[in-house]
C-alpha cells in the first residue's frame, strides 16, 4: 500500500465514522472499487485509534467534566448504559455478521433505507411543536433514552446502517435536538470504538506480522485523526443549520452507484 492509499483510507475512515453515512460500508466498498485487498488487522487498529483519539481530544472538556464533576456523572452513566447493548450484540453476533452480511445487496439496502429513515425522523421532529420546544437538551435525557439509543446502536453492526446515523436517528426520535443527538452520538463513539480496538487485539500477533510498514500505518492513523476532527466540527454545524437531508441524499446516491458499478 502506498502512502497516498493509506491517506485515502484514513480520510474515509475519519469522515465516515462521524458523518451518518456508514464507515463500515465505505471501508468494505473501497477495496472493491479499487480492486485491492483488505488492508488487514494492523491497518484497522491504526485508523480506528485515530478516530478514537479525535473523539477524546475534541470533547476533552466534556470527558474531564464527566469524570471530575459530580454533577456530570449522570451523563457518564448514560454513556455506559448506552454502550452495554452494543457490547453484548457485538460479542454474540460479530462473527455471524462478518460472514453473512457484508454483501453488496445488504449494503445497498441499509444505506438507502436507514438514510431515508434518518431524514424522515428528523423532518417529522422538526415540523412538530414550537421552535423553542423542538428537542431536549442532553441534561434532560433520561437513562431510559440512553438505553434505547444503545439498543438502536446494535444495528450498526450491519454494514451500511451507520453507528452515528442510527444513534442520531434514535436521539431525534426520542426528542433530542439535532445538536444534542449528534453530540451524544459522538461521545458514545469513544467507548464503542475502544471496545472494538480491544476486540481486534485478540489477534495481537498479527500486528507484528503485518506486511504494511510503519510509515503507512502512521499516515493512516494521522489522517483518520484529523479528518475525524474535521467531520465532528462540520457535522455539528451542518445539522444545527440544515438538518440531515444532505446525508440521506448521499446515502441513496451511493447505494445507486453500488448497483450501477458493482452490482448486487
Amino acid at each position: 500500500m502506498s502512502l497516498l492509499e493509506a491517506a485515502l483510507y484514513g480520510v474515509i475512515q475519519g469522515l465516515t465514522e462521524y458523518l451518518p453515512i456508514s464507515s463500515s460500508a465505505h471501508l468494505v466498498l473501497l477495496p472493491r472499487f479499487l480492486g485491492a485487498q483488505d488492508p488487514g488487522l494492523a491497518f484497522d487498529v491504526f485508523v480506528h485509534l485515530g478516530t478514537l483519539c479525535a473523539t477524546l481530544f475534541y470533547f476533552r472538556s466534556d470527558w474531564l467534566e464527566m469524570f471530575f464533576r459530580p454533577a456530570q456523572r449522570g451523563r457518564l452513566r448514560q454513556i455506559i448504559w448506552a454502550t452495554v447493548p452494543a457490547l453484548i450484540a457485538g460479542g454474540l453476533l460479530h462473527k455471524w455478521i462478518e460472514t453473512r452480511l457484508r454483501g453488496n445487496l445488504v449494503i445497498v439496502c441499509t444505506l438507502a433505507a436507514f438514510g431515508v429513515l434518518l431524514w424522515w425522523v428528523d423532518r417529522h421532529r422538526s415540523s412538530t411543536g414550537s421552535k423553542s420546544a423542538i428537542g431536549r437538551a442532553l441534561q434532560k435525557m433520561s437513562t431510559r433514552d440512553a438505553v434505547m439509543i444503545g439498543c438502536a446502536q446494535t444495528l450498526a453492526l450491519i454494514p451500511g446502517v451507520s453507528r452515528s446515523g442510527i444513534t442520531m436517528t434514535a436521539g431525534r426520535g426520542l426528542g433530542l435536538s439535532r445538536e444534542a443527538a449528534a453530540r451524544f452520538s459522538f461521545l458514545l463513539s469513544a467507548p464503542v470504538t475502544g471496545a472494538a480496538l480491544v476486540f481486534e487485539l485478540r489477534n495481537i500477533s498479527e500486528l507484528f506480522t503485518s506486511q504494511l510498514n510503519w510509515q503507512v500505518l502512521t499516515v493512516a492513523g494521522l489522517t483518520s485523526f484529523f479528518s475525524g476532527w474535521l467531520a465532528i466540527s462540520a457535522l455539528l454545524t451542518i445539522v444545527k443549520r440544515f438538518g440531515y437531508a444532505v446525508f440521506a441524499v448521499y446515502r441513496v446516491a451511493l447505494a445507486t452507484a453500488i448497483v450501477l458499478m458493482l452490482g448486487v
